[in-house]
């Protein structure tokens, strides 16, 4: 199976945040929009902001490794340069990590590099990486 690009729809607070944070800080090309929504192309995958002014965050999370995972959360599984790349890129526009760059399951199948952040709006991004990408869905 040729693996295809995702759509994924989401609401924001405010369109100007979304546009500086996903087209600014991550370095999202934007696709279309209108008065009430953007698309932009997350690593070759669409994801559109739709303006919702009372958008707020949901404050649940799941234990992970060690972690408190948000609950619910979107991202991408990149390569490790490109990973290590928007860790930086992130890091030094100042955004907040919920839970900072690291290795998690070190030693155990499906190891990976990972990192949590929020939009300005507050949905949980996660984007993480393997040394292998075969270890995706080890168990």
């Amino acid at each position: 199976m040729t693996l295809r690009p995702f759509h994924l729809a989401f609401p924001v607070h405010d369109l100007a945040a979304a546009r500086a944070f996903y087209g600014d800080v991550l370095g999202c090309p934007e696709g279309r929009s209108a008065d009430h929504w953007i698309d932009f192309d997350l690593f070759g995958h669409q994801i559109v902001t739709h303006l919702d002014p009372a958008a707020k965050p949901r404050a649940i999370s799941n234990p992970v490794d060690g972690h408190d995972v948000p609950v619910p959360h979107f991202g991408v599984v990149l390569t490790m340069p490109d990973w290590r790349a928007l860790a930086d890129r992130v890091a030094a526009a100042g955004v907040k990590f919920g839970i900072a760059p690291h290795i998690r399951f070190v030693g155990q199948p499906g190891e990976q590099a990972t990192m949590f952040f929020q939009d300005p709006s507050g949905n949980a991004l996660e984007f993480k990486a393997f040394a292998e990408d075969a270890m995706l869905f080890a168990s």
